[in-house]
């Protein structure tokens, strides 16, 4: 079943969209799974990026536009040169403020969020499925450092503006990338595959002063074949934009060590009752501890 989503003025939005009912029907069945298996291989996804970059692909921008409503007064008014081109759009500065208190936890992305408890043995539970540290970085001894802190997971849909951002001035480190496939990111896949686990994810570690040592990852999704990321080790600013995603709905997971950062009760009460919170880019969503 789709996640509900919540507002951060408490409004609740739920209702499956033609998106999740189709999803349903894929993964909840062994045919439709058996149908998605060769979605899910990064090689066809690669093709069906190279297709989305050509001028041909122009074709499907304004349909998406009409049937996400979205609001294009928001984004650099500029002549598209494919989908993805339209896809990884730069949105007007003004629209996204960033809240630069250096003390302030802010989200990286447009998405939706949930805020999880690493457990002692290094868990964290999204929508009744275990992951752990461990195996979302494949490096048991850095995920170890992780204990007791938060998994913060920011999931981008296809509507969401799909740049993101550094939430701190900080120290990066090198991108480490971990292939897989490419499963949705959509909660419904979730019940049926540890998609987080199992799909192509990048990850840094960025040394920060306000919070600590914290790690931010980028993971790919039903043909999301390319995670761009702009910079490797270097010093970095909030606010500045990290990289961007091409089509499709992806995720942001960030990791929070213990007694580094107080989480908004209105997210932690959210992600406690299985919800969602819709959060903007630069959006406060917590304070360092």
């Amino acid at each position: 079943m789709p996640m509900k989503q919540r507002s951060r003025d408490g409004k609740l939005i739920e209702g499956a969209d033609g998106q999740d009912r189709l999803l349903a029907a894929l993964y909840g069945s062994a045919f439709g799974r058996l149908l998605l298996k060769p979605l899910t291989m990064p090689g066809l996804s690669r093709a069906a990026g190279w297709f989305l970059s050509t001028k041909a692909s122009k074709v499907f921008i304004k349909p998406f536009i009409r049937s996400n409503h979205i609001d294009m007064s928001q984004f650099e008014p500029v002549e598209y040169e494919s989908y993805n081109d339209f896809f990884s759009r730069r949105i007007r500065p003004e629209a996204r403020p960033v809240d630069m208190d250096p003390r302030h936890l802010i989200s990286p992305a447009d998405s939706k969020l949930t805020v999880l408890p690493v457990t002692e043995t290094g868990r964290f539970t999204l929508k009744h499925t275990a992951y752990t540290v461990g195996s979302l970085l494949k490096d048991p001894v850095l995920a170890a450092e992780y204990v007791g802190g938060w998994a913060c997971v920011f999931r981008l849909t296809v509507d969401d503006y799909h740049r993101y951002c550094y939430a701190f001035d900080a120290e990066k480190g090198e991108n480490i990338a971990i292939p897989g496939k490419l499963h949705t990111v959509n909660p419904i896949a979730n019940d049926f595959f540890p998609i987080y686990k199992e799909n192509a994810r990048e990850f840094t570690i960025l040394h920060t002063r306000e919070f600590g040592k914290v790690i931010a990852m980028e993971v790919g999704a039903l043909l999301v074949g390319k995670i761009v990321n702009h910079h490797g080790p270097s010093s970095v600013q909030r606010g500045q934009e990290k990289g961007y995603f091409q089509f499709g709905g992806s995720t942001v997971v960030m990791l929070l060590k213990q007694d580094t950062a107080v989480i908004d009760d209105d997210i932690l009460e959210n992600s406690r009752n299985g919800i969602e919170t819709v959060v903007k880019f630069g959006e406060k969503i917590g304070i360092a501890k």
